[in-house]
């Protein structure tokens, strides 16, 4: 791969890490209204589900526009992880934004509130988990707004690595030789 070649796998990534992160931004804004309103709580999963499709489709305009439609696996794996990586760190930005100056305790406190429920109660009583949901609520107080961020940002990185396997072998295209 030519210089000018990684600029433009660069270049067309960070435009469309900057796509994804808003829907990932998009998803985990329903999550956060989703826990009042089941509506909103499935549009989150569905909108993070389609995560890979959404870069596959990326990858292929990518393909086809820039690249002349041609592109082996390995420039698709690696436009897909840099993808991932930008959208990632965005994402993190704005849940670092939300956790240190939105939520308030917000999350944490409705958490509680369905773990301290009947309907909570009775199933953590089954399956006898009290004192392990006693312990992980009064961790996840403790747990600062970056610490969110941080966690969800390798968790990003990471799945972009796997992700990006079965995205780079379907989108790939060689140019056929005769």
């Amino acid at each position: 791969m030519t210089a000018p070649e990684y600029i433009q796998l660069k270049a067309y990534a960070r435009q469309d890490g900057f796509f994804l992160a808003l829907l990932w931004t998009a998803s985990f804004v329903c999550y956060i209204m989703g826990i009042t309103n089941q509506m909103l709580g499935m549009l989150a999963i569905g909108l993070a589900i389609m995560t890979p499709f959404f870069v596959a489709g990326r990858l292929r305009k990518f393909r086809d526009e820039g690249r002349e439609g041609l592109i082996s696996f390995r420039r698709s794996y690696a436009y897909t992880i840099f993808v991932f990586f930008y959208a990632a760190v965005l994402l993190a930005v704005v849940q670092f934004l939300y956790f240190a100056y939105i939520d308030n305790g917000y999350l944490m406190s409705s958490f509680s509130r369905m773990m301290s429920s009947e309907e909570g109660k009775q199933i953590i009583s089954q399956y006898g988990m009290s004192q392990m949901v006693e312990e992980g609520l009064s961790e996840m107080a403790n747990i600062r707004p970056i610490d969110y961020a941080l966690n969800i940002l390798t968790v990003n990185i990471i799945i972009g690595f796997i992700v990006g396997v079965p995205i780079g072998l379907v989108m790939q295209r060689e140019k056929v030789k005769l």
